[in-house]
C-alpha cells in the first residue's frame, strides 16, 4: 500500500501511509485507538476507498473498490466487531455467499459436513449446526476465524482477534497462523497485547494520528520502544493507581442464582476499593453482574446497598440504587451505532436537560462535553456518529455516558478490551481517580495483569459459583488459575 489517504468530514483519518506484507510473515501494525489502523484495513479490504494512493499485490496495481474486489484479490479480513448473522447457524455464517451446491439451491447437509470438518481441523470446539446468537462472544470469534481461514486467502487481516478468546483458544489461534505462514500466506495482525508481538509477530509497523512513523523488526525493538513510537512518549507508569484503606461495606450480595449460569454467588464490595472477579471464559462473570443489574431471567437471593435490602427487577431499579454497568459488548450491549456522540453520552440522564416543554441544548451540550474531556475522547464534533469512531473511543463514549448518572458501584466489564497502551493508562488514571471520591468499582477482566494490578481484592470463579477471594498482596496469576481451573 502506497501513499494512502483518506479523508472522513473534519478529519484526515489517513495520510500518506506506506505499508507492505510479505508473503508467510505476520506483519503487526499497532497504534492507539484513532491512529487509522482499522481505516488502513477497511481500504484494503474495499470497505473504503482512498482517494489518494494504490495498492499493489504481487507486484501488480489492483483496484480494490468493493469487498469482493478484495476476495477475489486473495484478501479476506476478520473485523473487530463481529459481522456474523446471528440467527443463522454456524455452517451457514462460514460459507455466506459461497453456499455449495446447484444453482440457486444450497445443499444444506454438504455445508455442515464441510463446515464441521474445517472446524475440527482447526481445533474449534463448535458445533456447525448451532445458531450464532446461542454462542457467547469467544465462540463467535472462533467462528469469524475459522471463516476467513476457510476462504484459503493469500492475505489473511486479524483486527484484535484475541480479544475476546481465552489463553487456550489464543494458543490454538497462534497455531492456525503457523501454519498458515508455511503456506506463503501473509497474515496483517493488529492487537493491542504487546505481549503477543514478540510470540507471533515478525514485524512491526507503527501508526500515530493516521500517519506512519515507523516499521521494525520484532526481535530488534522491545516493547518501551514501541509504545514510545505510539503514543509520542514514553509512558511510565502504564498502571495508575493508589491504594488507600477502603471504607465501609457499600454492596453485599448474598446467595445471587439465576436458575443458569449464576449459582449461589456471593460477594462484599467496600467503598473507594476496586473488586476484580477473575475467570476463565464461561466462568459465570458477566451473567453474575447482569443478574445484579436486574438484567438476569428471574433471580432469586439478596442484595444489600450501604446495610439495606434492597429489591433490584430492572435496570431501572440498579440506576436508581446508584448502581451503573458498562457491558462486555460495546457493540451489542452498550451504544446506539447509528446515533452521534451526544445523544449516547447522555440517554440515561435525560432528566437533566429534557423539561416538559423544552430541551436544554446548552446543558445537554455541556454534560456531553465534560465526558469527551474526562475520558479524552478523540472525536472531531459531539455530533459525530459513534459507529465512525474507533472501537476505544466508542468504549470511552460508554464509560462516560455511565459516569454521567453519578453512580456509587460502578460495574466495569472487559473496561480495557480493544483499547491500546496510551488509552488504558488514561483510564486507569480515571478509576483510581474515582476511587478518590468515594465510587466503589468491579472490574470484570480477563487479563489477569489488569486484575493483579488493578484491584484491592480479586474474586475468582469457575462454572458459575465463587472458588475463592484473594487480598491484594497475595494475587498473582498461579493464585488466580488454580481457583480458576477447578
Amino acid at each position: 500500500m502506497k501513499h494512502i489517504s483518506k479523508k472522513f468530514p473534519g478529519v484526515y483519518a489517513l495520510k500518506n501511509i506506506d505499508f507492505d506484507l510479505r508473503a508467510g510473515e505476520v506483519h503487526a501494525l499497532l497504534g492507539e485507538n484513532g491512529a487509522g489502523k482499522s481505516t488502513l484495513i477497511k481500504v484494503l479490504g474495499g470497505i473504503y476507498h482512498a482517494e489518494e494512493g494504490e495498492i499493489e499485490i504481487e507486484g501488480k496495481p489492483v483496484q480494490i473498490n468493493s469487498v469482493q474486489d478484495a476476495e477475489k484479490n486473495g484478501i479476506a479480513i476478520i473485523h473487530q466487531e463481529l459481522v456474523l448473522v446471528p440467527y443463522m447457524n454456524v455452517a451457514e455464517n462460514i460459507y455466506l455467499g459461497r453456499e455449495p451446491g446447484k444453482g440457486i439451491v444450497a445443499d444444506r447437509a454438504q455445508m455442515v459436513k464441510d463446515a464441521q470438518k474445517i472446524l475440527d481441523e482447526l481445533g474449534m470446539d463448535i458445533d456447525a449446526k448451532t445458531l450464532v446468537k446461542d454462542l457467547p462472544i469467544a465462540k463467535q470469534q472462533m467462528v469469524e476465524i475459522t471463516k476467513a481461514v476457510s476462504e484459503n486467502s493469500k492475505i489473511l487481516v486479524m483486527d484484535e482477534p484475541t480479544s475476546s478468546i481465552s489463553d487456550k483458544e489464543v494458543e490454538n489461534l497462534f497455531g492456525i497462523m503457523r501454519d498458515l505462514t508455511k503456506k506463503g500466506v501473509g497474515i496483517i495482525y493488529i492487537s493491542h497485547k504487546m505481549s503477543e508481538l514478540e510470540e507471533i509477530c515478525d514485524r512491526v509497523t507503527v501508526m500515530r494520528d493516521g500517519e506512519y512513523v515507523g516499521t521494525k523488526v520484532v526481535k530488534e525493538t522491545n516493547k518501551d520502544e514501541l509504545i514510545a513510537m505510539m503514543v509520542g512518549r514514553t509512558l511510565t507508569n502504564y498502571y495508575v493507581r493508589d491504594y488507600q484503606e477502603p471504607g465501609e461495606e457499600v454492596l453485599a450480595v448474598k446467595h445471587l442464582t439465576d436458575g443458569d449460569r449464576v449459582k449461589d454467588v456471593s460477594f462484599e464490595v467496600r467503598k473507594g476499593e476496586i473488586v476484580g472477579f477473575a475467570g476463565l471464559v464461561g466462568a459465570g462473570r458477566s451473567e453474575t453482574m447482569q443478574a445484579l443489574f436486574g438484567l438476569g431471567r428471574e433471580t432469586k437471593g439478596e442484595v444489600f446497598i450501604n446495610g439495606n435490602k434492597v429489591e433490584i427487577k430492572s435496570p431501572n431499579d440498579a440506576i436508581k440504587h446508584g448502581i451503573a454497568l458498562v457491558p462486555e459488548s460495546r457493540k451489542e450491549q452498550g451504544l446506539y451505532l447509528v446515533q452521534d456522540v451526544r445523544y449516547n453520552t447522555t440517554i440515561e440522564v435525560l432528566k437533566e436537560f429534557i423539561g416538559k416543554l423544552m430541551v436544554n441544548e446548552k446543558k445537554e451540550a455541556a454534560i456531553t462535553q465534560k465526558y469527551i474531556d474526562l475520558m479524552a475522547t478523540k472525536t472531531p464534533s459531539q455530533h459525530q456518529v459513534i459507529g465512525n469512531l474507533s472501537g476505544g473511543n466508542q468504549q470511552k463514549v460508554l464509560i462516560g455516558r455511565w459516569l454521567s448518572t453519578n453512580p456509587q458501584i460502578l460495574i466495569l466489564d472487559e473496561p480495557t478490551r480493544g483499547i491500546d497502551v496510551g488509552a488504558k493508562s488514561e483510564i486507569y488514571s480515571i478509576m483510581n481517580d474515582l476511587l478518590k471520591t468515594g465510587v466503589s468499582i468491579i472490574m470484570i477482566s480477563s487479563e489477569l495483569p489488569e486484575i493483579i494490578n488493578m484491584s484491592d481484592r480479586v474474586y475468582v470463579m469457575a462454572d458459575g459459583r465463587v472458588t475463592g477471594c484473594i487480598e491484594h498482596e497475595d494475587v498473582s496469576q498461579e493464585t488466580i488459575m488454580k481457583l480458576a481451573a477447578i
